[in-house]
């Protein structure tokens, strides 16, 4: 995790901070402090811990995602050129997915409190993920797509339907099963498309620069989602959604070496690792609950440890930039 902490080399001139350049990238803490709750309230139930930090994360995704839309909104009114430039950038624009992810894990935590609000967001929020999953791909289908703008963010839209499944299975509205069936069959084609897509973009072409390095992590997100988004519609785990979570850690394994590693300063890029991670330990510990065996559940127990870190990590290191400035700087 020290890659994470490492400092960027001092500008030689300073900039002045604006709203102007709030990152739309950064709606995926909120991604990051929903799932750390949801996961720390899994680990309640398997391990009886408290459930002290699940609520201290739901206060502070809830806060983070306030903040930052009234932020964001800011920023539209007063520079909609600088919105309208971040949606139509052929990496940046995907990211504006990490708005309504956010969104629908709120729903899925704010749930046990109350079931109408938690039903309200996940309306909106579903419906505004199949809106912007149709302009994205819309966008994709025009042609003449630059290969290095082949990208893992390319699959936060996609994704994005596949979290409407899994949190809107135990959603009581008639019409909510066949959403969640329609949003499962967008997100699994297209994170079977993109991922062949995106894999040998990685494989045939150059690096990644060092800035998309920590979205590398994203391309184990559609197997974890897609085994959650599985059970949640089925309510089951079986050998299918089992290959799924294994497929999705064999990922991380593989790519973790790759993305924690020095030379790669501290940005609000970096936040694009938490979601995939947080739901790795979710997914694990769903899982370590059905087999019950104690390799499992000492895998779901270091990932989750992994996940805090990480949260921890950037959260501070966010913190520390708003305070100084360097946030907004641009």
């Amino acid at each position: 995790m020290m890659s994470i902490v490492s400092t960027a080399p001092a500008p030689t001139e300073r900039k002045t901070a604006s709203i102007r350049n709030l990152p739309v990238n950064l709606f995926a803490s909120v991604i990051g402090l929903a799932g750390l709750s949801i996961a720390w309230r899994q680990a309640s139930h398997e391990f009886g811990v408290s459930p002290i930090v699940a609520n201290g994360a739901v206060l502070l995704a809830f806060a983070a995602f306030f903040a930052l839309s009234a932020g964001y909104l800011m920023k539209w009114v007063k520079h909609p050129d600088a919105v309208m430039g971040e949606y139509q950038h052929p990496i940046v624009g995907n990211f504006f997915g990490t708005i309504f992810i956010g969104m629908l894990l709120l729903s899925a935590v704010a749930a046990p409190v109350s079931a109408p609000l938690a039903e309200i967001i996940w309306t909106i929020a579903s419906l505004a993920t199949l809106t912007l999953c149709f302009a994205i791909s819309s966008r994709l289908l025009r042609g003449q797509i630059d290969v290095t703008h082949v990208a893992p963010a390319w699959f936060i839209p996609g994704v994005a339907t596949l979290d409407i499944a899994v949190t809107g299975g135990d959603m009581p509205m008639a019409w909510a099963h066949e959403v969640n069936l329609f949003a499962l069959a967008i997100g699994t084609v297209i994170a079977l498309l993109f991922f062949t897509m995106i894999m040998a973009r990685i494989i045939h072409h150059a690096p990644l620069p060092s800035g998309m390095v920590p979205s590398l992590l994203i391309l184990m997100a559609p197997f974890e989602v897609g085994f959650l988004a599985y059970g949640s519609l089925l309510h089951r785990i079986d050998t299918f959604s089992a290959m799924l979570f294994y497929f999705g850690l064999f990922i991380f394994l593989t790519l973790a070496p790759k993305v924690f590693r020095g030379g790669i300063p501290f940005t609000t890029s970096w936040w694009s690792i938490s979601f995939p991670m947080a739901v790795l330990a979710i997914a694990a510990l769903k899982y370590s609950m059905f087999v019950q065996a104690w390799p499992m559940k000492a895998i779901a127990a270091i990932l989750l440890a992994l996940l805090s870190l990480a949260i921890a990590v950037l959260l501070v290191r966010t913190l520390r930039h708003l305070a100084t400035g360097k946030l907004l700087a641009g």
